[in-house]
């Protein structure tokens, strides 16, 4: 660990601001994601699976690549692969020079949050270009503001205060000074809704790919990914060349997972499955679509023994639970060359070596191995075993690990602990003279307080070392044989007891948790006019074949097929209902009901009850065919300023179910 590292490391822990929002951060992040679990029923076993499916679409990726392309290729995307990250940037620069007729003076990019996008240092090299980007991320563009790399995969604002927002908003965005999150989340809100609507690129990560399908599947919780994807005449998806799945029920089975153990969420806001290009509407031409495959370096940590950390979705779990994490933020993990990493944490500390090399490799000595990490990884990935693999070397020497992640001091303490440990006498006298220097250490409390030479002198204590080695003790009797306690049969409970409730009943309870409103209906139509009449609202965009039109027309309700950004409520159909997560499922078609499910303030769904399913497998073949759909759960929310929860960012503040 070089004394950079170190010294980052202490300031991190000496900043007294940065240690309030971690813990704030973390505390929030792993309540939230317990409770999302308790309605899991046997995780293991998901874990299990999940592990089994990203082993396999890694130990067959070309195969599952070619299947995926060309699929794309067959839905009207274009595809290009890119071996590193300059071909990745020139892909991006040459789609968006080849666009006529900009929208602004300026050649401008929308984009989502995208890990990919910050490990090739995308922005820089698009400003340098003469291409403007605008992270639209709550978190992002906070970050963007500040000039300053993500600190966190999940939650990019992660280690600043509201008050360090508001000072920001106030010196960039020419506000007043407050403190009040709905009010900087309403400012940017209002300031990257004009952004949306008039960048000329909408850009986004992608969360996975599906082999059967061609669908890229993206997962967000403010609705800028679905502006990015949708409203721009061109969309690039920079996707890792290793987030595949092989088929729709892989991809269910990943989205139990990765929204539980990333935010606490049974499914997140918008879940977006894109296949094919938009038809053209009010707001933009037909789309293009693009897709950029990304190897940099993927290709040789596939055939490496760090393969295993591929397998990984990028749920942030690990770093919520890492007790180094927790004390330092993403911002202290930095290369040799004092470069921010792009992945931090104990994933980052095996992704980043593996991807970019040598630079990173003193990552991996920020981590205790306590394996906290691989017991929440929603795919089971053993993350201590891949760290102590970096430390040995072979991030940079796949077949042959020299050691090269570790300091000669701590080579040196190996090869003589490895002497020792083979050697009975000799490891029993280590142990005694361990005991008598930890007694010349040792405090009064008992605990030793090492030299600050040997990196635990001024923030960790070792225990003092037991007066008996094991084998005097046991010789001496004082271990006796422990008997472990029969466990207790489970309890049973009989099937006469269990109250299933009904799928609408659960699906109302689930919807409402999240702040929707349900209604039952015999007459939809009528049903909306009230509610209308009582909002004061006379014109709506209306999906075709919603409500019976005569009726609106006769009750003075004014409504459009075609997206329009002043329009207060959008009226759609949900194909489905999702009984478990209050979810409503809204495919592209006549009427653009994609916009009219985005763009206003209020989103009005149309749901017959016999179309409520039990789970979000049940509804995977409703999505097969379609060139675009979502799955809605709740309105718009962020957590990204001090995890405090906000509804309605980019897209609807209120989402209203009539249930017919």
């Amino acid at each position: 660990m070089s004394a950079s590292f170190r010294q980052r490391i202490r300031q991190s822990i000496e900043n007294e601001t940065l240690q309030t929002a971690l813990d704030n951060n973390t505390e929030r992040r792993l309540k939230g994601r317990a409770l999302a679990f308790r309605s899991v029923p046997n995780l293991q076993e998901r874990r299990q699976r999940a592990h089994s499916i990203r082993a396999d679409v890694i130990e067959h990726l070309d195969k599952y690549l070619d299947q995926f392309i060309a699929k794309n290729v067959e839905n009207g995307v274009i595809v290009h692969r890119a071996k590193d990250a300059n071909e990745a940037i020139q892909i991006v620069v040459d789609i968006a020079k080849s666009i006529p007729n900009s929208k602004s003076p300026k050649l401008r990019i929308a984009k989502s949050k995208s890990m990919v996008s910050e490990e090739i240092e995308l922005n820089h090299a698009l400003e340098k270009a003469g291409i403007e980007v605008v992270e639209t991320d709550l978190g992002e563009y906070i970050v963007q503001l500040r000039h300053e790399r993500p600190s966190h995969i999940i939650t990019p604002a992660a280690h600043l205060k509201k008050e360090q927002v508001a000072e920001l908003f106030h010196e960039k965005l020419g506000i007043p000074y407050t403190v009040d999150i709905p009010t900087l989340t309403a400012t940017a809100r209002k300031v990257l809704r004009e952004v949306f609507l008039t960048a000329d690129v909408g850009l986004s990560g992608v969360n996975f790919g599906v082999a059967e399908t061609g669908a890229v599947c993206i997962v967000t919780n403010e609705g800028n990914a679905r502006m990015v994807a949708t409203l721009p005449p061109v969309h690039i998806a920079l996707m890792g060349m290793e987030r595949l799945v092989s088929t729709s029920d892989d991809l269910a089975l990943m989205l139990s997972l990765l929204p539980r153990s990333a935010t606490g969420q049974k499914l997140t806001v918008y879940t977006q499955l894109l296949r094919k290009p938009l038809p053209s509407s009010a707001l933009r031409a037909n789309q293009q679509r693009h897709l950029i495959l990304l190897d940099n370096g993927r290709s040789r940590l596939r055939n490496s023994p760090l393969k295993e950390s591929l397998y990984c979705i990028r749920c942030g779990a690990c770093l919520n639970v890492c007790p180094v994490f927790r004390e330092l933020s993403g911002h202290a993990y930095i290369g040799s060359d004092l470069s921010i990493a792009p992945y931090p944490g104990p994933i980052g500390s095996v992704i980043s070596p593996g991807l970019l090399g040598e630079n990173y490799v003193q990552l991996a000595q920020a981590s205790s191995l306590c394996g906290a990490c691989k017991e929440v990884c929603p795919v089971d990935i053993d993350l201590p075993k891949l760290l102590t693999r970096v430390r040995a070397g072979y991030a940079t020497q796949p077949t042959l690990g020299d050691g090269r992640g570790l300091s000669p001091a701590t080579k040196l303490f190996l090869r003589i602990f490895a002497r020792a440990a083979t050697h009975p006498m000799l490891f029993a006298l280590s142990q005694k003279i361990a005991a008598l220097g930890t007694f010349l250490f040792a405090s009064r409390s008992g605990w030793v307080r090492m030299p600050a030479f040997t990196g635990w002198g001024y923030s960790k204590d070792l225990p003092r070392f037991a007066g008996k080695t094991f084998r005097e003790r046991y010789q001496s009797r004082d271990v006796r044989e422990a008997t472990l306690p029969i466990p207790k049969p489970a309890m049973t409970v009989g099937a006469g007891s269990i109250t299933v409730p009904l799928p609408d009943a659960q699906f109302t309870h689930e919807l409402t948790a999240l702040g929707g409103y349900v209604y039952k209906t015999h007459n939809p139509t009528q049903a909306v006019i009230e509610f209308l009449r009582l909002r004061g609202v006379k014109k709506i965009h209306l999906e075709p074949n919603t409500l019976d039109q005569m009726i609106l027309q006769v009750a003075g309700i004014e409504f459009t097929h075609e997206p329009d950004p002043q329009i207060l409520v959008g009226v759609t159909k949900a194909s489905c209902g999702l009984a478990d997560t209050g979810s409503v499922l809204v495919a592209d078609g006549r009427g653009n009901p994609l916009e009219a499910s985005l763009l206003p303030e209020i989103h009005i769904a149309i749901l017959n009850t016999a179309d409520i399913l039990p789970s979000l497998p049940s509804a995977m073949p409703l999505v097969q065919d379609a060139g675009a759909a979502v799955f809605i759960t709740g309105p718009s929310r962020t957590a990204d300023i001090e995890m405090t929860l906000t509804i309605g960012v980019h897209g609807p503040k209120e989402i209203h179910v009539f249930l017919t």
